[in-house]
């Protein structure tokens, strides 16, 4: 059976606009990445390279801009969240504006084409290693129905981030009819347990999943995290509770005959 091994880059320091990600890790991992090797990145330093920094006094503008759809919205004491799609489908607390280790009067957007961004990065490493790499971009996350965050992949490429099991039998021979394992978010998750959230340590790799490694001739047909996000015709908790309930009773009311 494979081993799993997951380890932090150490010694990235403070990216900025510009800064070319695959030279500061080619830099820190001189002679520790191997063939077959998956590098888990944080999200943050993708924006931060890319420029995705942004001045704004007002967070809440900076989500209302970067939303295409509000899912849910709850106010509490300490104020209001919103729970809304964004423009790549991916659906977050804030639209993913962040406003952690970043200088006051600014926020950090997500990258505008998060799978993009992973296959350059993919590229660049694959070119100067020699090596068949898979790259992650991973991002904190919320659950439906389950306490806490964990980090999920908002992008990928040189790895598939889905196994489809259905059509095979297990061990005592039953047909699987519906598992399809969330490859990405499952390594993205792992390597959030090395990387941690407040250590500033924003790459991890993550060893020993070499099956799911894709060779460079299938570097730009085999599907990014995109493919991770649930098509709304599929989506059976497309709002929240709430929410559901208001468009609801509303559509009721619409159908009711004139004079009930």
């Amino acid at each position: 059976m494979d081993q799993l091994l997951a380890f932090a880059l150490e010694g990235i320091g403070e990216i900025t606009e510009g800064t070319d990600l695959g030279e500061v890790i080619r830099e820190v991992s001189a002679g520790t990445l191997r063939d077959g090797d998956i590098l888990v990145v944080s999200s943050k330093i993708f924006s931060k390279a890319e420029g995705r920094l942004v001045r704004s006094e007002d967070r809440e503008e900076a989500i209302t801009r970067e939303t295409v759809r509000v899912v849910a919205t709850r106010t509490h004491p300490g104020g209001v969240t919103r729970i809304v799609e964004n423009r790549n489908g991916i659906i977050a607390a804030a639209a993913g504006v962040d406003t952690s280790n970043t200088a006051a009067g600014t926020v950090l957007l997500l990258p505008l084409d998060p799978d993009a961004s992973a296959r350059r990065l993919c590229r660049s490493l694959r070119a100067s290693t020699g090596l068949r790499l898979g790259v992650i971009m991973a991002d904190t996350l919320g659950r439906p129905w389950r306490q806490g965050q964990t980090d999920a992949a908002i992008g990928a490429a040189g790895v598939q981030v889905l196994e489809d099991l259905r059509g095979t039998r297990d061990r005592s021979g039953h047909l699987l009819k519906a598992s399809v394992p969330a490859v990405g978010d499952e390594i993205a998750a792992a390597a959030d347990l090395i990387k941690g959230k407040a250590e500033g340590v924003p790459v991890a790799v993550v060893r020993g999943l070499s099956r799911f490694v894709v060779d460079d001739a299938d570097l730009d047909t085999t599907p990014g995290a995109a493919s991770l996000v649930r098509p709304a015709a599929e989506d059976m908790f497309r709002q929240g509770s709430e929410e559901a309930y208001a468009a609801g009773y509303a559509a009721g009311l619409a159908a009711r005959p004139a004079g009930d």
